[in-house]
C-alpha cells in the first residue's frame, strides 16, 4: 500500500496550482458561455454557506482524513475515501437553499466522473451539474439549484486511490424558517473564538451522576406537545420531562442526579433485549468537559437550552464519521462497535460513548433541526459562527444486557447506530456557574461535587449535600 500521510501542513500527493487552475477554468466558462456576465455577478455575490455545517461522507479513508475537513477552511486538510466507486460527501446546509455556485477544491486524487445532486430531504437528489471528463485541481462551477442538502457523488476515479477533497464550497442564499427558533434572551454576540493556550491541564472537566427515572415515548425537543409521537426514550436527570415539559416545568420537578440543582433532562433511545426494555442500573455519567484547547473561555449553559446529538436515521458510516463518535458500542473486550455487539468477550455490560458539540452561535436556544444553533469545534478552536465555548457533554452509558445472547439487542430507534441523545438545560444557574468555573476553568478533575481528589488543597464547589455553601 502507498504511504499516506497526515495532511494538515503537507500535502501528500502534490497540491495542484489554484491560479492557473483558475484562469483555465475561466477561459472553458467563456469559451462555453457558462460564464456570461449576469451568471458570474449573481454567484460572485451570493456568500459562503457551506462553512462548518454538519458533513457526512459515504467511506473514510481513515480518522486522519474526516468528512468535515472540506469545511473547516483549512486548506491544508481533507477528507479522502476508500479507494471505491462510487463515493459520496454531503453537506447538510441546515436549511433550503438557492445554490448558485460550487468550488471543489481536489487533491491528486480526483475524480474524472461526479455529479454535484441536491436533495430536500436527504433521500431524493437531484442532479444540478454532472462531468465525465474532469480534470481536478480547483474547480469553480456555476450552479442553479435548491435544497437543504447538496452531494458530490463521484462515479470514476482518476486514480488507483480513493476520492480526496481540500474544500467542497457551496455559495447561495439559505431561507430562513419563520418558526422553530427560540431566541436566546440576552443573546451573546461580539464574541472572538479563542485562539489562547492557557498553562497546561490534564483535566478540566465534571461529572453529572444521574439515574434512569422513567421510558415514554416522548420528545420535548422533536415533538413538543405531542405526547405519544416519539419512539420509546429513557429519561435521566429531570423526574417529570415529558412531551409537555418547559424550562419552568423541569425547574420546578425533582431529579434523579446527585447534584439537586441539576434538574436539566438527558434522554436517549430505550434498549431493548427482544421486547424488553433495558435500562441502565445506578448512576450514570453524563462528563461536562472542555473541547477546546483554552479551556479558560468556556463559559455555562445559557438557561434553557436545548440541542440533539447524533441522529436517529444515520447510518453505519454517519455514525462512525461524526465528530462525536468516541468509542463506539463496547462490551467486555469489544471496542469500537459500530453497531451493538452480539458478544461479550469477557463479560460486563454494554457501554457507549458519545460526544455534544460545544461551540454556541449565541443567538438561539433552539433552531428548527434542534442542530444549527450548536457546531464542534475544529482544531481545538470554536468556529467564527459559533464562537462561544460552553461545556462538551459526553453520554458514557452502560446497559445490563444478558451476554448469554445478545442477538435481540436493539435500539427504539433501530441498530445501534440509530444511537442520539437529547439535552434540555435546567440547571440552577448559580449551582452550574460554580461547578464550570471551579473544575472546566480551573483545570480539574471533579466528581458531582466538584472535587478533586488529585488535588484536595482546591476543596470542592458544592458541600456534602451536593449543594452550593
Amino acid at each position: 500500500m502507498r504511504p499516506r500521510f497526515l495532511s494538515r501542513g503537507r500535502p501528500s500527493r502534490g497540491r495542484p496550482r489554484r491560479t492557473a487552475l483558475a484562469v483555465a477554468f475561466a477561459a472553458v466558462l467563456a469559451i462555453t458561455g457558462l460564464g456570461s456576465a449576469g451568471q458570474q455577478a449573481v454567484a460572485a455575490s451570493d456568500p459562503l454557506i457551506s462553512a462548518s455545517r454538519p458533513v457526512t461522507a459515504s467511506s473514510i479513508e481513515s480518522l486522519n482524513f474526516p468528512a468535515g475537513a472540506v469545511v473547516d477552511g483549512d486548506a491544508n486538510s481533507r477528507w479522502a475515501s476508500t479507494w471505491s466507486d462510487p463515493s459520496w460527501i454531503r453537506i447538510d446546509l441546515g436549511a433550503t437553499a438557492a445554490i448558485s455556485r460550487v468550488e471543489l477544491d481536489w487533491e491528486a486524487a480526483y475524480a474524472s466522473a461526479y455529479q454535484l445532486q441536491t436533495s430536500p430531504d436527504g433521500t431524493n437528489w437531484t442532479p444540478i451539474y454532472s462531468t465525465t471528463t474532469s480534470t481536478g485541481g480547483v474547480q469553480d462551477l456555476t450552479v442553479s439549484g435548491s435544497g437543504r442538502y447538496i452531494r458530490m457523488y463521484a462515479t470514476a476515479r482518476a486514480t488507483q486511490y480513493g476520492y480526496s477533497l481540500y474544500e467542497f464550497k457551496v455559495f447561495g442564499q439559505v431561507s430562513t424558517p419563520t418558526t422553530g427558533y427560540v431566541l436566546a434572551n440576552p443573546q451573546v454576540t461580539g464574541v472572538t473564538p479563542s485562539t489562547a493556550n492557557p498553562p497546561h491541564a490534564y483535566f478540566h472537566e465534571f461529572q453529572a451522576n444521574c439515574t434512569a427515572s422513567h421510558n415514554l415515548p416522548d420528545d420535548p425537543i422533536v415533538y413538543p406537545g405531542q405526547a405519544g409521537a416519539s419512539h420509546m426514550h429513557t429519561f435521566m436527570g429531570s423526574t417529570v420531562t415529558n412531551a409537555s415539559s418547559t424550562l419552568a416545568s423541569l425547574q420546578a420537578g425533582g431529579t434523579t442526579c446527585l447534584a439537586p440543582g441539576d434538574k436539566s433532562g438527558y434522554w436517549m433511545p430505550t434498549m431493548y433485549d427482544g421486547a424488553t426494555a433495558v435500562n441502565p442500573v445506578g448512576l450514570q455519567t453524563i462528563y461536562y468537559k472542555s473541547a477546546v484547547n483554552d479551556y479558560t473561555s468556556v463559559r455555562p449553559f445559557p438557561p434553557g437550552l436545548k440541542f440533539v446529538v447524533g441522529s436517529p436515521a444515520a447510518t453505519s458510516t454517519q455514525f462512525a464519521t461524526d465528530p462525536g463518535f468516541v468509542a463506539g458500542w463496547e462490551c467486555g473486550n469489544s471496542f469500537h462497535n459500530i453497531d451493538l455487539p452480539v458478544d461479550c468477550p469477557g463479560g460486563g455490560q454494554v457501554n457507549v460513548r458519545y460526544q455534544a458539540p460545544s461551540c454556541w452561535n449565541g443567538l438561539y436556544l433552539d433552531t428548527p433541526d434542534h442542530k444549527s444553533h450548536m457546531a464542534y469545534p475544529v482544531g481545538g478552536v470554536c468556529p467564527a459562527d459559533h464562537p462561544v465555548a460552553l461545556p462538551m457533554i459526553e453520554f458514557k452509558m452502560a446497559f445490563p444486557v444478558s451476554t448469554a445472547n445478545m442477538s435481540q439487542l436493539h435500539l427504539s430507534s433501530g441498530r445501534g447506530f440509530s444511537f442520539h441523545y437529547d439535552f434540555f438545560n435546567a440547571w440552577d444557574v448559580p449551582t452550574l456557574a460554580a461547578m464550570v468555573n471551579h473544575c472546566i476553568v480551573g483545570g480539574l478533575q471533579c466528581d458531582p461535587r466538584g472535587y478533586d481528589q488529585n488535588q484536595p488543597e482546591k476543596g470542592a464547589a458544592l458541600n456534602a449535600q451536593y449543594l452550593l455553601p
